[in-house]
């Protein structure tokens, strides 16, 4: 049984793992980090990283952007492997984690979903066929009203994921409205959709003569973000050095 700690554990998506975790028979949160204890928990919170001295295979982090340089330290230091599921990292911030991975195991990724990070593979083979046949590649992401950037991390990966299997020859296109031209051969498109409360759908469109291939993914709830974490903890475990992804843990399996 894997022991984690779970930093930003009164956190929605701590919260989520925690209940994921607690019906999982081999893993188990044993201590848990957040700014403030809000006895929303069944294990010990602490609001120091350094007051946390458990016995520790990994970390899961769901925390802010603004807590994971502390965080990157302290498991540096211990050799602690750490999952940082936190998006919204500096440049400087995304240094560090290269620094880290030289000291400990970290994983990262832009979508914690499997599902999510199944379809980034499966669409490198379409665009290997399809696009270089001539066909057009669109993004569309939907999420919910409150989300604050447009567009998500994931549809970049996405796009990020197309553009490789071309050769990284093709230029983002995010807005059409000012731009009065036909669509270049060499474009993704990206469209973000913001209302009510969407988790997340993403679809990429492959668009020929004569006929349309689209590839979906909707999360449903956050769980499918938390059921990876907790998989991406499990691969991780053990581990000493190195940086890796979600491709790594389906890699894996």
């Amino acid at each position: 049984m894997i022991k984690i700690m779970m930093h930003g554990c009164c956190g929605h998506m701590g919260q989520v793992i925690s209940e994921l975790v607690e019906k999982d028979p081999d893993a188990q949160i044993v201590a848990g980090v957040d700014i403030a204890d809000r006895g929303n928990t069944s294990y010990p919170v602490y609001t120091e990283l350094s007051a946390c001295q458990e016995d520790i295979d990994v970390v899961i982090d769901f925390s802010s952007a603004k807590a994971v340089d502390a965080l990157l330290d302290y498991c540096g230091e211990r050799k602690l492997p750490v999952v940082l599921c936190t998006t919204g990292l500096s440049e400087e911030q995304l240094a560090k984690v290269e620094e880290t991975a030289k000291k400990t195991a970290v994983l990262k990724s832009a979508n914690m979903s499997l599902g999510i990070n199944t379809l980034l593979k499966l669409i490198q083979e379409a665009a290997k066929v399809l696009a270089a046949a001539g066909f057009d590649m669109e993004i569309v992401e939907r999420h919910h009203r409150l989300k604050l950037d447009a567009p998500s991390g994931t549809a970049l990966a996405l796009a990020d994921s197309l553009n490789e299997a071309m050769g990284n020859e093709y230029n983002y296109v995010f807005d059409r409205s000012q731009k009065r031209e036909k669509r270049s051969d060499k474009e993704i498109g990206i469209s973000a959709v913001r209302g009510g409360t969407i988790v997340g759908d993403h679809e990429v469109i492959f668009a020929g003569p004569d006929e349309v291939i689209e590839f979906k993914h909707t999360a449903y709830s956050k769980a499918v973000f938390g059921k990876g974490a907790v998989e991406a903890a499990k691969f991780l475990a053990g581990k000493s050095e190195g940086k890796y992804d979600m491709a790594d843990v389906i890699e894996a399996k």
